[in-house]
């Protein structure tokens, strides 16, 4: 499966009687009905790990185009119109910021090695505490409520799974509870924000700014008001979208579905 599909539904399985394995590229599997495949007989495989540096990355990287308005400066200078710089062009300060990283899983504190490095204070919420010594490597403060985080972040970053816990996580208030001057960064799944709240939240300046990786569809429509924000900056899942990392998912999917037809154990098998 690349990108979702095919859809693997009641019908595609009964069309499909000698099916084994369904082998996922990607992280996610929000799109797969475990219940029903597992009716079936069908095993699951995912590319959990291999994806993570890169997203973390992306994530940074988005953090960074946003507080720096690297792509409203682009379009200023690209601009036919442009006859000057404005000297009041300013962006926000990255070093000693606040992050608060939603999700401290593989992708979550792979960004909190990044902004320990750019001098960030980091605040995680998470199901689950992480080990002290693990805290402590990058300097990060649990907090156990989402509020207290949301509360005192510059940049909100979420990185969680997809799950009816998850499903529209960030809301109209949990975005009302954050910064006038933070910024929404979302790396994980569209359906992890309220879309209609964000829009709201963003034209009437309850925040600063948002940086997305993934919408909700994939691609919006094109007359979605998401699309006419000048503080909006939205990349088309492009997380794990580099060469190296592309070519590692593909030859881990093929691994699971070799194994999967030999009656051997599946690398990287979703239980």
């Amino acid at each position: 499966m690349w990108y979702h599909k095919p859809a693997i539904n009641e019908e595609l399985l009964q069309s499909l009687p000698n099916l084994k394995v369904v082998a996922s590229a990607g992280v996610g599997i929000d799109h797969l009905d475990l219940k029903l495949l597992s009716r079936y007989g069908v095993k699951v495989s995912n590319t959990p790990f291999i994806v993570s540096t890169d997203t973390a990355d992306m994530g940074m990287a988005l953090l960074l185009a946003s507080s720096r308005r690297l792509v409203e400066g682009n379009n200023l200078n690209v601009s036919p119109d442009t006859e000057y710089f404005p000297a009041d062009w300013l962006g926000v300060e990255v070093s000693g910021a606040t992050i608060g990283i939603v999700g401290m899983g593989t992708i979550g504190y792979k960004v909190a090695e990044r902004a320990k490095a750019f001098e960030m204070k980091i605040l995680y919420h998470n199901r689950n505490q992480r080990k002290k010594e693990e805290e402590s490597a990058v300097g990060a403060i649990y907090c156990k409520k989402i509020d207290d985080l949301l509360q005192q972040s510059d940049f909100v970053l979420l990185t969680v799974n997809l799950t009816p816990q998850t499903h529209k996580l960030i809301g109209k208030r949990e975005l009302e509870l954050m910064k006038p001057t933070a910024t929404l960064i979302n790396v994980s799944r569209g359906l992890v924000v309220d879309q209609d709240a964000l829009v709201e939240a963003l034209q009437n300046k309850v925040i600063k700014a948002a940086a997305l990786d993934v919408t909700y569809p994939e691609p919006l429509p094109r007359d979605h008001p998401l699309l006419k924000l000048k503080n909006v900056i939205i990349t088309p899942h492009i997380g794990s979208a580099t060469k190296k990392t592309r070519w590692v998912m593909m030859e881990e999917m093929a691994e699971s579905i070799e194994a999967g037809l030999e009656g051997l154990p599946i690398p990287r098998e979703v239980l």
